[in-house]
């Protein structure tokens, strides 16, 4: 079979860091095309894939002979590049938080379905092996019923990390539309969601900007969620952590998992019975790490294009998370419970 033939949109440093990578690193792949509105940014990256560059997303849409795209862009361009995208006969893999609305992300949905295009959005926590671990203990009734929980994603914020320091467009509400809880948060959505197994149906949030004074988002966010069954638990996302957090602890009537909390072990199951298991399941990619290990989300988008299946991730499990964040936004602003 013929390599699919990817453009990546957007390089900054998720592009740098994860897709251009995992693309090249995966032999279905060959990256014929990359799009950047900084010049001398696109062209270092098609120099280095041996891509031809590109400084308008428009353009590059009109090859006909590109399979797919990866939509790397500032939060408030995935939708409308997306869409865009599906409607030139390309499949999409959008970063997230796949919209800024409901409706953005139900007209991604509606392209995606009226193309016969594959989307699918990076939520990549779902394939790190403790969470996975986590998922199917839980499926198993090793845990038994689940009673509460609490997850937390934090950093010291993304001048660490974006391409543009300081000056990213991450601290910007009309690019960003929504800071540390967009970026961080809903990666926790979506990984309570897998993880539990079911949707959440009410979410109060208290969201503030109170570490980074350049900022029009909030940096600070801490939710407090119920799922259909009646799991309580709460959800933090902050870029004003000095050091990274990426934990999740499931409560449940005959164990208590820890995960991503022991810095050796990925996942510590403690037993009412008072037993202890650990398991060394290889790290959570980290944006400290350096070395970055494979986030799987380009093999699974790879494979669901070369197996026509639907993507691991699809729109409608991004709209779902991107929910519980909208939700939470609202009961910021409202000051009450939001029902989902």
């Amino acid at each position: 079979m013929s390599k699919i033939k990817v453009g990546v949109i957007g390089c900054g440093s998720i592009a740098k860091h994860r897709h251009l990578p995992e693309y090249a690193n995966n032999n279905k792949v060959e990256i014929v095309a990359v799009c950047d509105i900084n010049e001398e940014r696109v062209n270092e990256f098609a120099e280095l894939y041996n891509a031809k560059a590109y400084t308008s997303y428009e353009e590059l849409l009109r090859v006909s002979d590109i399979d797919a795209v990866s939509v790397c862009t500032p939060n408030y361009l995935h939708a409308p590049i997306s869409i865009a995208a599906l409607q030139a006969g390309k499949h999409v893999l959008c970063e997230k938080p796949m919209a800024t609305s409901q409706v953005e992300a139900e007209n991604m949905i509606k392209a995606a379905k009226e193309n016969n295009k594959k989307l699918m959005i990076a939520h990549n926590q779902r394939f790190v092996p403790s969470h996975q671990k986590a998922r199917q203990l839980i499926e198993n009734g090793e845990v038994g019923k689940i009673y509460s929980f609490r997850t937390a994603f934090g950093h010291g914020g993304p001048e660490r990390w974006s391409a543009d320091g300081a000056d990213s467009w991450f601290f910007r509400k009309e690019e960003a539309f929504i800071g540390a809880m967009g970026d961080l948060g809903v990666h926790k959505t979506d990984l309570l969601r897998f993880i539990l197994g079911e949707e959440f149906v009410e979410v109060g949030a208290f969201i503030e900007t109170s570490a980074k004074a350049n900022a029009d988002v909030d940096d600070t966010a801490v939710c407090v969620l119920k799922s259909e069954s009646g799991i309580i638990g709460t959800l933090a996302a902050s870029w004003s952590y000095q050091k990274e957090d990426n934990s999740t602890i499931i409560y449940g009537e005959k164990a208590i998992l820890r995960i991503e909390d022991d810095p050796t072990n990925s996942l510590v199951v403690q037993y009412k019975t008072g037993e202890i298991v650990k398991y060394e399941l290889g790290g959570i990619q980290t944006n400290e790490s350096g070395g970055q290990t494979n986030t799987q989300v380009i093999d699974q988008f790879v494979t669901s294009i070369v197996e026509d299946i639907e993507p691991v991730i699809s729109g409608e499990e991004g709209m779902k998370s991107l929910q519980v964040v909208l939700a939470a936004l609202e009961s910021n602003e409202t000051k009450r419970i939001t029902s989902l």
